[in-house]
């Protein structure tokens, strides 16, 4: 089976289901398309606290690296964006790091990837790409959905998306095979939407 990820490397309950997702894949025979979508498009025009206003202003940086990961090196090494994807989100969230240049240039380096494609982070020519990848994954849940979306195909061969799931902490092992067994079981009912509870814990990380 074939899944589609679309993330924001800022997104910490993002994050989380993606390391859930690396757990279904070692467990099932899964395979994930890692896609970039972005915060700070999504909130564009909202009004935010000024503190989640400035992290939108950084949030630009990390997924344009991506998307220019993708772009230049995507042919060559299918995995690159997952690749950056877990070094970003390692110093984000497991390492608390908020000194958003370093963290770049430190992830890009890590998986092997020239300085060039830390320097996106400032350049506004991969903000299409951006936009294109954000409407492709945000196109397939609609307006009020947000990071992440998980798409796999349903019995028809159509791919369908959904928000989430959202869980903390990432389940392991058979755990995490059984919770994506259901996972897709929701996904080809047809007809089904969503489940939803009020969170009341913050992310666990462990």
């Amino acid at each position: 089976m074939k899944a589609r990820f679309w993330f924001d490397p800022l997104c910490p309950w993002a994050w989380i289901t993606s390391r859930w997702m690396h757990e279904v894949t070692a467990i099932r025979d899964v395979q994930v398309e890692w896609k970039v979508m972005s915060l700070a498009i999504l909130n564009a025009g909202q009004e935010v606290p000024p503190q989640y206003a400035e992290a939108m202003a950084a949030a630009w940086g990390p997924v344009r690296v991506c998307i220019a990961a993708q772009e230049q090196f995507g042919d060559q090494r299918p995995d690159v964006v997952g690749e950056l994807y877990t070094a970003l989100g390692t110093r984000f969230h497991l390492q608390g790091r908020t000194d958003f240049a370093e963290v770049i240039a430190e992830s890009v380096a890590e998986v092997g990837l020239p300085e060039s494609i830390a320097a996106a982070a400032d350049d506004d020519a991969f903000d299409a790409a951006l936009q294109a990848s954000h409407d492709e994954g945000t196109a397939l849940v609609g307006p009020d959905a947000g990071t992440p979306i998980v798409a796999i195909a349903d019995r028809e061969g159509t791919e369908v998306g959904l928000f989430g799931p959202i869980m903390t902490p990432a389940p392991l092992g058979e755990d995490a095979g059984r919770m994506w067994d259901g996972f897709v079981l929701m996904v080809q009912t047809p007809g089904f939407y969503e489940i939803k509870r009020t969170r009341d814990v913050e992310p666990q990380f462990d």
